[in-house]
């Protein structure tokens, strides 16, 4: 059963703690990001377009990291299957089309990452008005759109993984990082986001290569390379 602490209450440790924050809530670990103050970026090449592949590197090509985990689904070759926007360079087109996997389970969505501000967007939302966005990565599915939960989730499923994913206050002030700690379903991940946060939307980010880099809680998940993540650079 996943432990309740509502909104209120995770606010007021995000501010007590400081601007990015990571706590372990038994079930599900929960990294808050305060968007207007905080560098929140996508990574997925260095500077010189070598794909990073896993955390340390980030370090090396862009400083320290007070946060991160993987952020989209990829292909073999660690290209990003849909939408990949980094520093306002498109490298990858949204794909609006239904298709197999998780991905293809409309409605899918996009993370935004932009000039003080967070959002997620169900994908046909996006291609026909999109913001202006710095960073965007597409995945799928969406977990929570405008305060439902996908109509194919099933409540008691037996389809469990670690997961993890996105979602954001109504503000769009804030961006909650939430990676489970066994599996969990579909169902359950997205009523965390739902019910324990209070978010309106919520985008699933994969669910067999979930990892966290979170140092303060002595986590710095290790495993084969990835694609796209999101982190948040320290101030130097």
């Amino acid at each position: 059963m996943i432990r309740t602490i509502t909104l209120a209450a995770s606010l007021m440790l995000a501010s007590a703690a400081g601007a990015v924050t990571c706590e372990d809530r038994g079930d599900i670990t929960l990294c808050t990001v305060d968007a207007t103050t905080e560098d929140l970026r996508l990574f997925h090449t260095d500077p010189d377009g070598n794909l990073l592949g896993s955390f340390y590197p980030i370090e090396d090509a862009f400083g320290e990291l007070q946060f991160a985990m993987n952020a989209g689904m990829y292909h073999d070759d660690r290209a990003p299957v849909g939408l990949h926007l980094e520093n306002g360079v498109e490298t990858m087109f949204l794909v609006p089309n239904p298709g197999p996997g998780n991905f293809g389970m409309l409605p899918n969505g996009v993370f935004c990452i932009g000039d003080g501000f967070v959002s997620v967007i169900e994908t046909l939302a996006y291609r026909d008005n999109p913001p202006n966005c710095d960073f965007a990565t597409q995945s799928g599915p969406m977990l929570v759109i405008d305060g439902d939960l996908h109509p194919r989730f099933i409540d008691g499923s037996t389809s469990r993984y670690i997961r993890n994913g996105v979602g954001v206050s109504d503000d769009g002030k804030t961006a909650y990082f939430a990676i489970s700690n066994r599996p969990i379903n579909f169902w359950d991940f997205g009523s965390f986001f739902r019910d324990e946060l209070g978010v309106s939307n919520a985008l699933y980010f994969d669910g067999k290569v979930s990892r966290l880099f979170a140092p303060d809680l002595g986590r710095r998940d290790g495993g084969p390379r990835m694609g796209p993540m999101v982190g948040v650079i320290a101030p130097e």
